[in-house]
């Protein structure tokens, strides 16, 4: 029979305690070592004094609960080459610290509803301000012209702080040139803060006085010192001058005037109404603004050849070239349109046009397209003409030319189905449907070139705005 000995039980009891304690120290040890994960910002758990997951209190994210979410305020794409476009929209941060680096994007370009070009990806939205979204070179499909262009932009997961915005860069100087052979911004800027700036992203938009963008580009800072200025250049791989619609780029215009033999049908002498065009044609020069150049050319089987004046500042010469103007006296006087346009076309491209300059054809017509004869049969073919008058139209505005057309006689007042072909093929002749005028009588004729000198440069002063955007100024996340 044992005997009680509580000496040997407490000394099991400290053994077993020891054992215990020995080996939680240890179990301890290895969970925090290997497997202990004290709250962080990092642990996708709602803890500590975190407002959100990993987000406010102690952590840089800011939760996006708190954030007003960006709003579009626009989205244009402008053309650059035939089925290249420009793509930009105008992201709007009202949020004063919250910015985020990856914003997520899609722009899409549409015809009538149908996406005919897409284009994803990923910038940085500084805060308190209006960012530009830039994607350049966007191929549509089968070269389709987009009617539409939207922007859709992805919830944004995370938003961070940053100190700075737009306000870090400063515009100095300003300077549009070549705006119709090579395209060139110079501006100069000014890193007007203390610290420096890495990868800017910086964006040009020129809009018209209404507030409408006309066309964009984007250059790029790889290092802005503090303190410091830089001079950049933005370009375009083709002309603007007939996109920017605006007095600050003046214009290269070539006048055309119809002398066939219709065009003395009323008789007279001098005959009409040839006189009464000439007359309203001279009063267009007086209404042109003198930054711009002038040149004349009339036209009947074949446009005069050289040409009556040449592009020209000395508006006097150009109204007496067209007070000179007189009908043809080798026989029956045809209307060749086509050749006149080529005629005006070949002024506007050689030396005497200036690189700053758009061009512009002002066609007066009485409709009656009569020649070139047909070329397989050598007759005459008022089809084949009027055909004709259209490609050198066409190969007009393939070069940026700018085309008014005029259709002056009293038939362009009552329409009849007789000559209605002549009317419709004036209006395609002209860049778009606004710029064709009916002037049926000498006072309207008036009439409509004061609208054409109005409309040269009716959208009034350009405005150019330059935007940066970078993300030295934000707050890292680790």
């Amino acid at each position: 029979m044992s005997t009680f000995r509580p000496w040997a039980y407490k000394r099991r009891i400290q053994y077993g305690s020891l054992f215990t304690l020995f080996w939680s120290a240890i179990f301890v040890s290895v969970y925090f070592v290997y497997f202990f994960v004290p709250n962080n910002c990092f642990d996708n758990l709602k803890n500590g004094d975190e407002l959100g997951v990993d987000c406010d209190g102690s952590c840089v994210r800011i939760c996006a609960i708190t954030v007003i979410p960006p709003q579009v305020k626009w989205a244009e794409s402008f053309r650059i080459n035939e089925g290249q476009y420009n793509a930009v929209a105008y992201v709007e941060n009202v949020n004063t610290t919250a910015a985020t680096e990856n914003l997520i994007y899609n722009f899409k370009l549409l015809r009538n509803g149908e996406v005919i070009a897409e284009r994803s990806g990923t910038t940085i939205l500084p805060p308190n301000s209006t960012y530009p979204i830039f994607e350049g070179r966007i191929i549509t499909r089968d070269s389709l012209e987009p009617t539409e262009t939207i922007i859709e932009i992805e919830p944004v997961e995370v938003w961070q702080p940053a100190f700075l915005g737009r306000g870090q860069f400063k515009t100095l100087d300003i300077e549009l040139l070549s705006t119709d052979t090579r395209p060139r911004l110079n501006v100069e800027i000014e890193n007007i803060e203390l610290s420096e700036a890495r990868n800017v992203e910086v964006v040009a938009t020129i809009f018209n006085r209404a507030g409408q963008p006309l066309t964009a580009s984007q250059t790029f800072i790889d290092v802005a010192g503090p303190r410091s200025k830089q001079d950049l250049v933005f370009t375009w791989p083709s002309s603007i001058a007939k996109t920017v619609r605006s007095c600050d780029v003046p214009s290269d215009i070539m006048m055309v005037l119809d002398r066939s033999g219709s065009m003395a049908a009323n008789g007279g002498s001098p005959p009409e109404p040839l006189e009464s065009a000439k007359e309203a044609a001279k009063s267009f020069v007086g209404l042109v603004d003198r930054n711009n150049y002038l040149g004349y050319v009339s036209y009947a089987t074949t446009p005069t050849s050289p040409l009556e004046q040449t592009l020209t500042q000395d508006f006097a010469r150009v109204e007496n070239a067209i007070g000179s103007t007189i009908m043809g006296e080798d026989g029956v006087q045809y209307t060749n349109m086509g050749a006149a346009f080529s005629a005006a076309l070949q002024e506007l491209t050689s030396v005497r046009h200036r690189d700053n300059a758009r061009k512009v054809i002002i066609f007066l017509t009485d409709g009656d397209v009569t020649r070139p004869l047909n070329s397989r049969t050598g007759l005459a073919d008022r089809d084949y003409a009027a055909n004709f008058a259209r490609l050198a139209a066409d190969e007009a505005k393939a070069k940026d030319v700018t085309i008014y057309t005029i259709g002056f006689g009293e038939f362009f007042n009552t329409n009849p189905s007789v000559i209605s072909r002549d009317v419709g093929l004036i209006s395609d002749l002209a860049s778009e449907p606004a710029f064709y005028y009916p002037a049926p009588t000498a006072a309207k004729l008036e009439e409509v070139y004061q609208k054409i000198a109005v409309a040269l440069c009716e959208e009034g002063p350009t405005k150019i705005e330059v935007i940066t955007k970078t993300k030295t100024n934000f707050t890292p996340l680790q």
